[in-house]
């Protein structure tokens, strides 16, 4: 098997008052040399994927940008021919708009970059372009295979980079809101020696590699808590940056992890059982009512969301 590494991007659907739709073309520098994508890249280390658009397109378009929300999340693979590297892309695409002080600027090309052109294209055009699949999918139009490049990888975009201790780690995951025909909220009590331990968190897990989030969230659902479930809503996406933590063997970790969440239908609830396949960060599974959710300890994340779900 070759080298495996994973990327997490952010990028953004961007129109006009005519309803053409921004998008930039790949340069001799990037994976896919005259493609046409999105504005977007790579997420930083300890960047929230908001902030990484708005940089993105100031670098790619020169133009600032407001985010209206998340759109998608999408997974791609990417074979650089002859390289014997395959890459794992979590894209997180954004509805954004240009800021009242941009409107009207000129387009400003990305020099020495990823890309090389920027411009407005009609919804009529966009058959015509040499569209990234991702970019495709996002816009709901028909693309070609990509044509890679084998040297245009970095190692500095692998999961987890080599370095001195504590080491870097960006993590991309996918976490449900999960609840019964009645009412029931379903969450996972997180193990000693790990992070949060010993308090109730949304069932999901990091996403495997080639593995689309609403599949590992399906995935993570069944070893953690023994539940058959279906995904029926992308409800949005959170990021957290620990650089002092400390993972489950004691070693220190410069922890960046992204997550998306997923609204989840059980219709067919059984008894909430952790299976061995979920591994060792789940102690155990329980459905609970609306009243018994007031008496549990919450990790921040799932309070925020059964806050926001539960208000809704």
């Amino acid at each position: 098997m070759g080298q495996r590494r994973r990327r997490i991007g952010a990028y953004g659907v961007c129109r006009d008052d005519h309803g053409r739709v921004l998008l930039v073309r790949g340069s001799v520098e990037d994976v896919a040399p005259g493609r046409w994508y999105l504005p977007g890249g790579g997420v930083e280390h300890g960047e929230h994927p908001r902030d990484a658009v708005v940089r993105e397109f100031v670098e790619e378009t020169g133009l600032d940008i407001e985010v209206a929300g998340l759109r998608d999340a999408l997974t791609d693979l990417i074979y650089p021919d002859g390289s014997g590297v395959e890459i794992h892309n979590d894209r997180l695409v954004f509805d954004v708009c240009v800021a009242d002080g941009a409107r009207g600027r000129q387009l400003r090309f990305e020099v020495g970059g990823t890309s090389d052109l920027a411009r407005w294209v009609a919804p009529d055009e966009l058959g015509e372009l040499a569209l990234m699949e991702y970019a495709a999918a996002a816009l709901g139009v028909a693309s070609q295979p990509v044509i890679n490049r084998p040297d245009a990888c970095d190692a500095s975009d692998a999961l987890v980079a080599a370095g001195p201790l504590p080491q870097r780690v960006q993590r991309f995951g996918a976490y449900g809101f999960v609840t019964d025909p009645a009412g029931r909220v379903l969450l996972t009590k997180i193990a000693p020696t790990y992070p949060g331990a010993g308090s109730w968190h949304l069932p999901g897990g990091g996403t495997e590699f080639g593995e689309s989030p609403p599949a590992s969230l399906l995935r993570e659902l069944v070893e953690e808590t023994g539940q058959a479930g279906r995904v029926t809503a992308l409800l949005g996406l959170s990021h957290g940056y620990h650089p002092g933590t400390l993972g489950p063997e004691g070693y220190p970790l410069d922890w960046h992890t992204v997550r998306v969440h997923y609204r989840v239908a059980v219709d067919v609830p059984t008894a909430a059982v952790v299976t061995e396949a979920a591994g060792g960060s789940t102690a155990e599974a329980a459905w609970f009512t609306p009243v018994e959710l007031r008496r549990a300890r919450l990790t921040r994340l799932a309070a925020e969301v059964l806050e926001e779900q539960l208000r809704s």
